[in-house]
């Protein structure tokens, strides 16, 4: 890969992290106007699964049927009750705890499961150990969100 690539790969995730801030910041006005989490958050998902449609319909790829259905796994299925949990959680925190430090504490928990779920290898992943550095790294993420808090 390219410099030029690798950088704007770089930019293209910082600006999907940058989105999930403002996603989040969203939702949770979304709750206040219409005055219940669950209800922002049904909205939220139908504008998403409205948007992915659009995106599977257009883009090249094999077309959804049965058999292609039929082929995966069950756990691959569930990951959408993981967002709406991620979702759900998000909707209830940032009025509590502020956007920051909700998304702080978001990515703690996504590298924390990250460096476990490569540790062991787990859901296909390739088996990266956990190391003193790898665990620095998370080390670090926790005091930011502690410095973020203060």
């Amino acid at each position: 890969m390219t410099s030029a690539v690798s950088v704007f790969s770089y930019l293209l995730v910082v600006g999907a992290g940058a989105s999930v801030a403002l996603q989040q910041v969203l939702n949770a006005n979304l709750r206040t106007e219409l005055g219940s989490p669950w209800w922002a958050g049904f909205v939220s998902y139908c504008v998403g699964m409205l948007a992915m449609l659009a995106v599977a319909l257009t883009a090249p790829g094999p077309p959804l049927s049965i058999p292609l259905v039929g082929s995966t796994s069950w756990p691959s299925w569930s990951g959408g009750l993981f967002g709406a949990l991620f979702i759900s959680v998000a909707i209830l925190m940032v009025p509590r705890l502020g956007p920051a430090t909700v998304l702080a504490l978001i990515v703690v928990g996504q590298m924390v499961g990250s460096l476990a779920f490569e540790h062991f290898g787990l859901f296909g992943l390739s088996h990266h150990p956990l190391s003193l550095t790898r665990l620095v790294g998370a080390a670090s993420l926790i005091v930011g969100v502690v410095l973020i808090r203060l």
